[in-house]
């Protein structure tokens, strides 16, 4: 009987990697081919172009909003619920179609939104959110 010689460390296994680059680049083509972009969606605000002149002073109503939310109207704290009685006060006693609303910048978004909403209610189709440059 013969005896098999061992055989010295000089036959490395060789293990074939193109199975597995195969399965690996088959994968990539399948998360590419499956994934969805989506583009978000958002309301993109127009301002209008910077002038070296001022426009003159137009009368319109302003309303202000501090960073706890609370909504001050000539200088007096008024509810949500009767931004629109106020405003239709201020619209028999003044001829404007315009209404500016400055927010602190700590103020939540709802509360802007919804007083644009009494505003537009109350007839007024001009209004402008005041933000500060830096």
């Amino acid at each position: 009987m013969k005896r098999k010689k061992h055989t010295s460390g000089d036959d490395d296994a060789a293990v074939d990697m193109t199975p597995m680059l195969d399965i690996v680049f088959i994968m990539l083509i399948f998360f590419i081919v499956t994934t969805t972009f989506s583009s978000e969606k958002g309301l993109s605000p127009t301002r209008p172009p910077k002038s070296d002149t001022p426009n003159p002073p137009s009368k319109s109503l302003s309303i202000r909003i501090d960073a706890s939310g609370q909504i001050l109207m000539a200088g007096r704290i008024v509810d949500i619920r009767r931004v629109v009685a106020n405003a239709q006060t201020y619209l028999a006693n003044n001829d404007t179609d315009s209404a500016a609303i400055q927010a602190d910048e700590d103020t939540e978004h709802g509360v802007v939104v919804s007083v644009m909403d009494q505003v537009k209610l109350a007839g007024i189709s001009k209004i402008s959110v005041l933000v500060k440059e830096d």
